[in-house]
């Protein structure tokens, strides 16, 4: 049960990312842009949990976990300082 969850968060993260960046193509917003690659880090963190928990459980991913999610919510923080000036 808890692989399934983590895989619906991993494609929702995904679907996410997708709809901002489509949304961003049309309107060229900035800070579409910044949410888009936020959720795309977040996405690749989402998957790297699946991958560590379910496919390869033996292996541990923390340490790539922890810095892909560092790295999303840097690019989604520095996206919101950078566009509220």
């Amino acid at each position: 049960m808890a692989g399934l969850v983590y895989f619906l968060c991993a494609v929702t993260s995904v679907a996410c990312a997708a709809l901002l960046l489509r949304q961003w193509r049309r309107t060229r917003m900035p800070l579409l842009m910044w949410s888009a690659l936020g959720f795309a880090g977040l996405a690749v963190n989402n998957v790297l949990l699946f991958v560590d928990r379910v496919v390869v459980p033996d292996r541990d991913l923390l340490i790539l976990r922890d810095a892909s999610g560092l790295a999303a919510l840097t690019v989604l923080l520095f996206g919101l300082i950078w566009e509220s000036r």
